[in-house]
């Protein structure tokens, strides 16, 4: 049995395909060794996998994950998985290269996560040839969720909102600025609390403020990220991801701006690389 699974920031899926090729999914919080340790990791498992799975009879594990492009950081998630998975081989990629696997298979094309983080590569059918440098939530992750909750908070801490939607909020969240503050600089995931807020900007997202925030991030992430592409016009330019997914038409608006080809939106890889894999 293959053992796949698909880590971002908040989320991870998991699909095992037996011998037979059927598939069974699941789904946990994310798995991203630079905000846990490979402990943590062994405890999260056992509670929310190992009780799924016969881990015996699993033979190889293919992990995607976000933070996994670090050799260092890669082998937080291996010393976890060994433990667990102790007859399988254990494979560690990142979650760029899953992305660029499930939206491109073999083919060439600009491959895009947006989700509570972003990145991109150039893919070439086969690996990752270019990959602008992911910054994270503090400094980059334009187009992500964290980034249009950063922008957002950002106002509403300084008043700059408008009337209808800082009432709106406030209805809906009730936050105050220490709230905010300690959620951001005192708990751990802040790039998780940042982008918890994009259901109310779905709710609103006929407004004009709401539209340009999430309409200005991602023109943010297309200049900063696409257009370091040599090929950008050229090629295909495909996401995966929440933020991706649900704000798909203003995505392919604002693309179209830029006169991108942009070809699928999935929300999620896991069900294209259990496709990739098994024609493997």
């Amino acid at each position: 049995m293959i053992l796949i699974a698909d880590s971002g920031a908040s989320k991870s899926d998991w699909v095992l395909i037996d011998d037979t090729g059927e598939k069974k999914n699941f789904q946990m919080v994310g798995l991203n060794p630079y905000y846990i340790d490979a402990k943590e990791i062994v405890n999260i498992l056992s509670k929310e996998l190992i009780p799924f799975v016969d881990v015996k009879k699993v033979n190889q594990v293919i992990f995607y994950g976000a933070g996994c492009s670090s050799v260092f950081k890669s082998m937080t998630i291996e010393e976890a998985l060994t433990k667990l998975c102790r007859n399988a081989e254990i494979i560690i990629e990142s979650d760029m290269l899953g992305a660029a696997r499930a939206l491109f298979g073999e083919k060439e094309g600009i491959a895009c996560i947006l989700g509570t983080g972003s990145n991109s590569c150039y893919y070439d059918g086969e690996k990752i040839v270019e990959n602008v440098t992911s910054l994270g939530y503090f400094f980059g992750d334009e187009g992500s969720g964290a980034h249009m909750g950063k922008n957002f908070l950002k106002d509403y801490l300084l008043g700059k909102l408008p009337e209808d939607i800082d009432a709106a909020f406030r209805k809906d969240y009730n936050y105050t600025r220490d709230n905010i503050l300690d959620a951001i600089y005192n708990f751990p995931f802040p790039n998780r609390y940042l982008a918890s807020f994009c259901k109310f900007y779905t709710d609103h997202l006929s407004n004009k403020y709401i539209f340009e925030l999430v309409s200005n991030s991602f023109r943010e992430f297309f200049i900063n990220q696409i257009e370091h592409y040599k090929n950008y016009k050229k090629v295909p330019v495909s996401f995966t991801g929440s933020v991706a997914f649900y704000y798909e038409a203003v995505l392919r608006q604002i693309a179209n701006e830029y006169e991108y080809k942009v070809d699928k939106i999935l929300r999620t890889p896991i069900n294209a690389l259990a496709e990739y894999h098994k024609s493997k």
